[in-house]
């Protein structure tokens, strides 16, 4: 057991192992075989109260269940608590052939851990008396966090496996989150360069000795780093964006250029900002795989902006739809920041009940929504207005954002279009200079069926802009652009031909569901009920006739459940007009003891006597009474 300082120990296992002594009692920093238990009395202690792990590593984690004997409390960086309680599921779905995404998940624990809660980041917390602060540091996983306390007259920073040595990684191979990339560089760098900035005394690696000269070791390992992504081409914007994370594209507007996507923020004379849309800032790279370890929001760049502009709190941030790299960091800066969330009354559901809702790109977590939006109408905010306009085309649940600043009018469209590349962070050209484009360089309609297109959505929302008469417009994954009327005539005569190509290439004559291939969906889409208890189930019904029909809904449940209508019969039935929708609702009851994940139940549907089958799906887990409604995010006590 080495001493760090009076009350810090390091012990060497399969990682570095730290002892944070307060009396008789401890908390470790990682875990390694669990070896450090045998070896705790020497030093005084008693008994460990708390595990913090930086990552989910097997060299730091497979001693954990002798923890978990030991009635010992176990922390977690929030990205990747599944790769703690939940690795079964990890094991069983990871992708194994035709594999492209290089993480090492793989190295992780073979059996589940409970967890007592995830890691608060950014925020003070208290551990049994000691004080410390957890920071977001991805690269040696997407999901790693570094932790710093000040003790014993020093800052000390428990790294885990970001820098092993001055100049040096522990590994190069975890930094590879895709098939070839260099994502987990970008982070290291990223990272590094962010704990320098919070001023630690002494680095604590996972593997290596203590690092008592933090500047200089992060100082080599920042060049050395930079000469590896030289040489593979992808070094000449990270210095830029370093510098400069946004930039004005009016004096009172700027734009996040490091996000993925996009994000933009409006500056108040108060002090206050009002942000419009924050996903991945600052964004490395995604990795090849969407699973929860694989994606890590962090508010990288809003200590710039503060010190840069003069922003002294983010007060509010719309979305302008609902996609993860939108809607990531919005519960993070919740936490962190206070900041409120407003959302068009069009999308408060798909964001709060995540687990309802049959699309793509959602964010894992349910996002609650201070405040609904009405649509069509101002709404104001310190000295400006917004308006928020309904547009769908990228996706059903999204908004055009309006408002006024410096004498122009700017709309903000999130992702109707599109330019590629899209990951400008490692690209050789910087994606904007001071100034918005003259025109953007291409039109590249956004258009995703399982977003509920409709084939007419972009030449109904060219009249918007038409009629808005923006004079920029801003974009989720391309450079701000000033705007004209011949621009909306372009936008007009594409959204015409999609709508017309649709028409030309789709066989509606006789029976017509749209873009979207069905008559019918289940909502919620991923429920969670307890074995035994009720589970209520909508499916909404769309008439694919230009008349009036009768339809006849049946739910398909496996065997042993039972099923019934929500007013007792085994078959909906319900009239519609002509193109109408309408809804029933079902209730169904697995059976007692039994424990599945995603049960495969089934609507099957019959609309003026012609059957169309089983038009939606959807996947019911089944779980035992007192794991349902578990809470997701315990957490330590903030510290005041």
């Amino acid at each position: 057991m080495e001493p760090i300082s009076a009350d810090v120990f390091r012990f060497r296992d399969s990682c570095n192992v730290y002892v944070i002594r307060n009396g008789a009692e401890a908390v470790l920093v990682d875990f390694g075989t669990g070896a450090i238990l045998d070896h705790l009395a020497g030093i005084g202690v008693e008994r460990v109260t708390d595990i913090l792990m930086t990552h989910h590593h097997r060299d730091q984690a497979q001693g954990l269940p002798r923890a978990v004997a030991a009635g010992i409390r176990i922390w977690v960086p929030e990205p990747e608590r599944g790769l703690f309680e939940d690795i079964e599921h990890h094991w069983q779905s990871r992708r194994l052939v035709n594999d492209y995404d290089n993480r090492q998940d793989r190295f992780s624990l073979l059996e589940p851990v409970p967890v007592t809660g995830v890691l608060q980041e950014y925020l003070p917390q208290e551990f049994e008396g000691r004080t410390l602060t957890v920071i977001p540091t991805p690269g040696h996983t997407v999901g790693s966090v570094s932790i710093l306390i000040d003790m014993d007259g020093r800052r000390l920073c428990f790294t885990g496996d970001l820098i092993a040595a001055p100049g040096k990684v522990w590994s190069l191979a975890a930094t590879q989150w895709t098939y070839n990339g260099a994502e987990g560089v970008v982070a290291t760098l990223l990272s590094a360069r962010d704990l320098l900035t919070r001023r630690p005394d002494v680095l604590l690696p996972s593997h290596g000795a203590p690092m008592e000269d933090p500047p200089g070791a992060i100082q080599l390992l920042r060049g050395n780093l930079l000469e590896l992504l030289e040489l593979r081409g992808e070094h000449a914007a990270l210095r830029n964006y370093m510098a400069d994370p946004f930039l004005p594209v009016t004096r009172h507007f700027l734009h996040n250029r490091t996000a993925h996507s996009y994000s933009f923020v409006l500056l108040s004379k108060t002090g206050k900002c009002l942000m419009i849309d924050y996903g991945y800032d600052f964004n490395p790279g995604l990795a090849s795989s969407t699973d929860r370890s694989a994606r890590r929001p962090w508010l990288y760049s809003l200590p710039r902006l503060k010190e840069q502009f003069g922003v002294t709190s983010v007060d509010v941030i719309i979305p302008t739809h609902y996609h993860d790299d939108h809607v990531a960091a919005f519960n993070l800066l919740r936490k962190v920041e206070g900041t409120e969330v407003w959302a068009g009354q069009n999308m408060v559901d798909v964001l709060e009940r995540p687990e309802a809702q049959d699309l793509p790109c959602l964010w894992y977590e349910p996002i609650p929504v201070d405040r609904s939006l009405p649509l069509e109408q101002a709404v104001a905010w310190e000295e400006y207005e917004l308006t928020l306009h309904p547009l769908p085309g990228h996706t059903l649940y999204a908004v055009a954002i309006q408002v006024e600043v410096d004498g122009k009018c700017i709309l903000a469209v999130g992702d109707q279009f599109v330019d590629y590349p899209w990951n400008y962070l490692l690209a050789d050209r910087l994606p904007i200079t001071d100034e918005p484009e003259p025109l953007p360089p291409a039109v590249i309609q956004n258009y995703v069926y399982r977003n509920r297109f409709g084939q007419a959505d972009y030449r109904e929302t060219a009249d918007l802009y038409r009629r808005v008469k923006p004079d920029i417009m801003v974009y989720g994954h391309w450079s701000p652009a000033h705007v004209d009327d011949a621009h909306f005539t372009e936008l007009a005569e594409r959204g015409r031909e999609l709508e017309r190509l649709h028409q030309a290439l789709l066989a509606r004559d006789e029976v017509d569901v749209g873009t979207n291939d069905f008559a019918a969906r289940i909502r919620p889409y991923r429920p969670e009920v307890a074995a035994g208890a009720d589970v209520t189930m909508e499916v909404d019904v769309q008439n694919p006739f230009d008349r009036p029909q009768q339809a006849a809904v049946s739910m398909v449940v496996p065997p042993g459940w039972a099923v019934r209508t929500v007013s007792g019969e085994a078959e909906a039935r319900l009239s519609l007009g002509a193109s109408e929708a309408g809804t029933v609702g079902f209730c169904l009851t697995p059976p007692s003891g039994l424990t599945v994940r995603r049960a495969r139940v089934a609507a099957d549907v019959t609309i003026g006597g012609q059957p169309f089958g089983q038009q939606a799906e959807a996947l019911v887990t089944v779980v035992v009474a007192e794991r349902k409604g578990r809470a997701g995010n315990d957490a330590p006590r903030i510290a005041e």
